[in-house]
């Protein structure tokens, strides 16, 4: 077990790892709980919470964290780009264009992939399997698109408005000085 005590939050970190053959494939944090990055809370709560559990459940179950990294994915498209399709292709084609070509072909891809845990196949005897490294691959691509999408927006805003308020505050001394 090892831990970690931060001096300027007085927080916990505790991560317990298996050691030895029987006990090798243990590797759980216990606090926090998870592995999920701690995003804004411009970012909607609903999709944060979502994001949230698919890292919680990641290795317990692939398919599940699969499905709730695709229902991010359908939030962040409906809040983000206000598109309100019903079903999540309609959502995504109505992306194309708006982003670049290589990220709407992966956002297909992960719908495509969440749709295994989603939707059962016509033959309920057919399992596809997602592995856990498979799952912390779209929870990655989340990861990326709250930064690209989000906090890029909100930085880039933030910047703007400084500029202008510092153009403003220029303009308003030059004035003055006349």
């Amino acid at each position: 077990m090892e831990y970690y005590h931060c001096p300027h939050c007085e927080s916990y970190s505790i991560k317990l790892t298996g050691i030895g053959e029987k006990v090798s494939k243990i590797d759980y944090r216990i606090l926090p709980f998870g592995n999920a990055k701690q995003f804004p809370n411009y970012v909607p709560k609903a999709i944060r919470e979502d994001y949230e559990e698919a890292c919680l459940i990641k290795d317990l179950s692939p398919k599940s964290s699969a499905t709730l990294s695709r229902r991010c994915l359908q939030g962040m498209i409906r809040d983000f780009w206000e598109i309100k399709e019903n079903n999540l292709y309609a959502a995504i084609n109505k992306l194309e264009g708006k982003i670049p070509a290589n990220q709407w072909k992966v956002i297909h891809a992960v719908r495509q992939i969440g749709n295994v845990g989603a939707h059962m196949e016509k033959d309920i005897n057919k399992i596809i399997n997602i592995d856990p490294n498979e799952a912390d691959k779209l929870i990655q691509l989340i990861e990326f698109l709250m930064e690209e999408w989000y906090i890029n927006r909100h930085e880039t805003e933030k910047l703007f408005l400084d500029i202008t308020e510092i153009n403003n505050s220029k303009q308003n001394k030059r004035k003055n000085k006349s």
